[in-house]
């Protein structure tokens, strides 16, 4: 195992930098973080340095590989740090930079466990997700989120008066792979709003070539049975609140972004460059995801929008402008979140109390990941006392 993990970092040291997109982190984040800045800049560039959690699977869990991380040194992200921290979910931490190798996708057989940037839990943390609710991953391909969220809860099938799994397949025919996008989740709402279901997951990815990952990630992961509520959809992310407005408990928005750790190691450097160009036209994107969010959203719902960039523009500016456009959404103070965790992660001031920014540094290299919390009010608002002031 020790010569797969010397080979692993070795290819990953083997990568060579981006210039322009270094430049241009350099010019932006020096400016937005000050001096946090060159700390976070020697974990970025250094691959090195960076930590992989282990998140375990509840549905094939791997007692023997617990006992190998715990005298590994491994740890267990803080458990009943949080009332709402479900006792289902199990991910452990190392302080250095060692790393798993991932399991290789076997059909007909589930993975134990899912290699992650400990910082994607908090987002999954901060929706606090319950057995039976109806959730929205509105942007879920890789699946490491979706995953997460059914480690925390999942639909309850099998409550009582509830249909029997065979009853509970949401899409019946066609299959994902023989309709548009369209026409799919078009016959999965008109079949949820012909049935009484506990609860159900839908992750939608518009990118067809990563909807295939997603699916692969799913079926490595999730039981036969659970999968009937589960299912996958390929609409424009922006189309899902007019599709289905009014419909989730819960809704994940994980929005597309300037990927800091992929990008400053992008091999092409014409692309690069695009990328670059092209930046400033994501925070329309990513507001036009938070909009469509919150119209497929239920009254009294929490909405999570996540990225994993430092981007201010991406970030508080994306959140500030939906606060300000739209006085049915509430900010949500999630400081506690940060108090909680202080531990394992470090954070960056942000100047919202509903919105946490995790930033990497040596020892704790997780992140970047930003996270803010949203409410959706009802006619009067009802809950004064949970909120906090507009950001």
């Amino acid at each position: 195992m020790l010569t797969r993990l010397k080979a692993k970092s070795e290819g990953k040291l083997a990568k060579q930098l981006c210039r322009v997109v270094l430049d241009q982190f350099d010019k932006q984040y020096s400016k937005e973080l000050g001096d946090c800045w060159s700390k976070v800049r020697d974990v970025l560039i250094s691959p090195s340095l960076w930590q992989y959690a282990v998140l375990f699977n509840r549905f094939s869990y791997p007692s023997e590989l617990e006992k190998t991380l715990l005298l590994r040194g491994y740890h267990t992200v803080l458990q009943d740090a949080l009332p709402h921290y479900p006792k289902s979910m199990k991910c452990y931490l190392s302080r250095t930079a060692d790393r798993m190798p991932s399991e290789r996708h076997q059909p007909g057989r589930l993975k134990t466990y899912y290699l992650l940037n400990a910082a994607s839990l908090l987002p999954v943390l901060a929706l606090e997700v319950k057995d039976g609710e109806t959730v929205l991953d509105l942007c879920a391909a890789p699946g490491g989120k979706s995953i997460a969220l059914l480690q925390c809860a999942y639909p309850d099938t099998l409550s009582p008066g509830s249909p029997s799994p065979s009853e509970q397949c949401l899409f019946g025919k066609p299959t994902i792979e023989e309709s548009s996008s369209a026409t799919i989740l078009s016959s999965v709402f008109v079949t949820l709003n012909h049935n009484s279901y506990a609860g159900y997951l839908l992750c939608n990815e518009y990118d067809r070539l990563r909807g295939r990952w997603l699916r692969q990630t799913l079926e490595s992961f999730i039981p036969q049975p659970l999968r009937n509520v589960i299912k996958v959809s390929e609409l424009d992310g922006r189309e899902v609140g007019d599709a289905q407005p009014a419909t989730f408990d819960k809704v994940l928005v994980d929005a597309p972004c300037s990927n800091d750790r992929s990008w400053l190691f992008s091999s092409d450097s014409q692309k690069a460059t695009y990328r670059i160009c092209q930046r400033n036209n994501l925070p329309a994107l990513q507001v036009g995801l938070l909009r469509s969010a919150i119209k497929a959203l239920r009254p009294g719902g929490l909405l999570i929008y996540s990225t994993c960039t430092l981007s201010k523009a991406e970030n508080q500016d994306v959140i500030s402008e939906i606060l300000t456009s739209d006085s049915n959404i509430v900010p949500m103070d999630i400081s506690g979140i940060a108090r909680t965790f202080s531990q394992d992660f470090t954070f960056a001031p942000t100047d919202q109390k509903c919105s946490l920014l995790v930033i990497p540094e040596k020892g704790k290299a997780w992140g970047p990941m930003y996270i803010a919390k949203l409410k959706k009010g009802m006619s009067t608002r009802k809950w004064q006392g949970e909120l906090c002031k507009p950001c």
